[in-house]
């Protein structure tokens, strides 16, 4: 081995590394300025819990706050914060909605509380690799039941051209259906035994307050009928 060879590998080790290419800084989301106003001004409705804002607000802070607020910045701001993840859970949760000052006035219609539950399912599904259908099902059916409608009425009210929302709503349906049926068959099957709720449910091996939740209910199938 000569003497350039063995030199060779001190020259290389020496030679200038390339510097790494400097972190570009994380994006810091800007706050719309109207709705840290807003925040200010009502923290109970824009501050860490949102809650479904009444019918009519947009008016109201504009009556409230005339030389505050311009009118298109507001409808901005208040578009902005109606179509955030945060505003559309609290609305598909079934929480009514409340006046500026965090009292509640008045229900949220059901088709507003389905469409919410199943934009969130949309937002929260492109992020998740679990299958969370079983959830928004179980949350549609919630829904569905709180309505007070009956399927027909119901379906008129929140049914879409987009057909994955549409297999949603039929998921629910078909689920109530199946728990109707089993409620009928159960009250079928006590009121032919004779025997008394804790007597039925010892003879099946059910809960006593469950049978008696049920015949209380009667053979009414609710919502889905």
């Amino acid at each position: 081995m000569t003497d350039t060879e063995l030199q060779r590998p001190a020259q290389e080790s020496a030679a200038p590394q390339t510097p790494a290419r400097p972190k570009k800084p994380a994006r810091t989301r800007q706050v719309n300025p109207v709705l840290e106003q807003l925040f200010g001004l009502y923290p109970k409705m824009f501050g860490a819990q949102f809650l479904p804002l009444k019918l009519g607000v947009f008016q109201d802070l504009l009556a409230l706050h005339p030389d505050l607020f311009k009118r298109e910045e507001l409808k901005v701001a208040l578009g902005l914060h109606a179509r955030s993840t945060r505003y559309l859970e609290s609305v598909a949760a079934g929480y009514p909605r409340h006046n500026l000052q965090g009292v509640p006035v008045e229900a949220v219609a059901p088709e507003h509380v389905h469409h919410a539950i199943v934009e969130v399912f949309r937002r929260r599904q492109t992020r998740s690799n679990q299958d969370l259908r079983p959830f928004v099902r179980a949350q549609l059916m919630a829904a569905i039941k709180a309505s007070g409608l009956s399927r027909d009425d119901y379906a008129l009210r929140v049914q879409q051209q987009d057909d994955a929302s549409n297999t949603l709503l039929d998921d629910a349906f078909a689920e109530l259906g199946k728990q109707a049926a089993k409620r009928e068959a159960l009250l079928s099957a006590f009121r032919a035994s004779g025997k008394t709720p804790a007597e039925f449910a010892g003879m099946y091996g059910m809960d006593p307050s469950e049978v008696s939740r049920v015949i209380e209910q009667g053979s009414s199938s609710g919502p889905v009928a």
